[in-house]
């Protein structure tokens, strides 16, 4: 029972990183990716729809995106959503595709992302311990359920400790990783 709760925490600590990835992918440093667009979406034909679902999204040069719709008839409904988006990007359209020009970042502006970048890191490390306490607690509600030895319960919130403090390590990487990636002009 108790292994089967800390893996239940390891699998949400998993995923808690995963989240924080695709969060940080998402944020501009100063070069084109895709996955600044992943929360971009579309009104299309009345539904919301993720642009990455209806057009191809492409990095030509280091400081460009190209979105290419598949349906020549969402490049308007594509422009319009990209403007509403937080980036703070203008659209250029061709008439087939649109080009973002991502542009040069300046040094308060890398200031800037990277305090979200730290405040984002804090809300993840936040949901990891609160994992833990979850976990903590069910292992607690096990030693009153069952005949759990004091030290069972013990050595179980030790090893849910070192996993946490793993999974914290782990976010500290990718948030130094993500800062030096800004920062770098």
């Amino acid at each position: 029972m108790i292994k089967e709760i800390i893996s239940i925490a390891d699998e949400k600590m998993e995923k808690t990183i995963n989240v924080l990835q695709k969060e940080l992918a998402s944020m501009k440093a100063g070069r084109a990716t895709p996955a600044m667009l992943d929360k971009i979406e579309v009104e299309y034909y009345g539904s919301i729809t993720p642009i990455s679902q209806i057009a191809s999204i492409s990095v030509p040069e280091s400081r460009i995106l190209q979105i290419q719709p598949w349906d020549k008839t969402a490049i308007k409904a594509i422009e319009k959503a990209i403007l509403k988006s937080d980036l703070g990007l203008n659209p250029n359209n061709d008439g087939t595709v649109i080009r973002l020009l991502i542009p040069e970042l300046t040094e308060e502006t890398r200031k800037n992302i990277v305090k979200t970048i730290k405040k984002t890191g804090e809300e993840t490390k936040i949901a990891i311990r609160s994992i833990r306490r979850d976990c903590n607690d069910k292992i607690k509600a096990l030693k009153k359920e069952s005949d759990i030895s004091e030290d069972e319960i013990k050595k179980a919130e030790e090893d849910i400790q070192k996993r946490t403090d793993n999974f914290i390590k782990e976010v500290d990487k990718i948030l130094e990783v993500k800062e030096k990636e800004v920062m770098t002009v």
